[in-house]
């Protein structure tokens, strides 16, 4: 599926390990083989918008089927994205060791090369299955569906789906998932919400990770948390290091809050 923002295309894709996860196999999805489409010269501005506009309803529809294969199992799913570097597998391993108690749980793990993440996450005894996108930049709903029966997550489980590093095309394409999960890091700098303000829009909590380092920099939470808010007003914000621990328990009060009404099948998946 190509993405028109930045003219990454599909080319030949390949699935290793699309079967249902059965505790040994490590399966990956690899969608990067074959040459990266761009913008085709000659093509007039309202051509690209129509074609851009025909990839996200075709999107919409994988997306959709994701959604119902979801809510039908009581999965509550979060796509947790940020730019490079954000601490996104850290929070994420952190979570899984903390909480491998008391709730099932699962991961996709996107990334343009290597399975290094997915390791990390099998290494916390949680189920991973590995996306590689090649030259994409982001993950669609297509691909997460095939993750979805490779992977075969529990009923009532969280799956987490780490999006490529990127604040820019993964904002453009719904996963099924129940609610976005941004994550921004006190080393990026607090104006990442107005240059980004399309993936900002399009989530319901920001987590300002690597608190811990504050002392050491010039980051100005409250302007941050005001531009959030200035693009999103319905944005909540948590203050978490997943390094030192700072600030973990409300993140885990807040998956317990998301998780319960889809687990009970009484409510729509959350959207921004």
């Amino acid at each position: 599926m190509m993405c028109t923002t930045c003219g990454c295309g599909e080319g030949e894709t390949s699935i290793e390990g699309h079967h249902h996860y059965h505790g040994h196999s490590h399966p990956l999805l690899d969608y990067g083989k074959g040459v990266a489409g761009g913008q085709v010269p000659g093509l007039s501005q309202a051509r690209m918008i129509r074609i851009e506009q025909d990839i996200l309803a075709k999107n919409d529809g994988y997306a959709a089927a994701n959604r119902q294969w979801l809510a039908s199992r009581g999965i509550t799913a979060l796509n947790l994205v940020s730019s490079p570097g954000s601490g996104k597998t850290t929070l994420l391993t952190r979570t899984l060791h903390d909480l491998q108690e008391e709730v099932p749980m699962a991961v996709i793990e996107g990334d343009q090369q290597t399975s290094v993440d997915a390791e990390r996450i099998r290494a916390t005894g949680a189920r991973a299955v590995q996306i590689n996108t090649g030259k994409g930049c982001h993950l669609d709903a297509h691909m997460v569906g095939h993750a979805l029966t490779s992977l075969g997550p529990e009923a009532q489980s969280l799956l987490f789906i780490e999006n490529v590093g990127n604040l820019v095309c993964p904002a453009s394409f719904d996963l099924g998932e129940a609610c976005r999960v941004v994550i921004l890091s006190v080393t990026e700098g607090e104006d990442k919400p107005l240059k980004y303000p399309d993936m900002f829009a399009a989530a319901g909590l920001m987590l300002l990770n690597k608190i811990d380092l504050l002392p050491h920099l010039s980051f100005d939470v409250e302007r941050c948390i005001d531009y959030a808010r200035r693009i999103n007003p319905g944005m909540q914000v948590l203050q978490v290091s997943a390094a030192s621990g700072t600030g973990m328990q409300a993140w885990y009060r807040w998956l317990t809050d998301i998780r319960r009404p889809v687990v009970a099948g009484v409510a729509e998946p959350v959207t921004a």
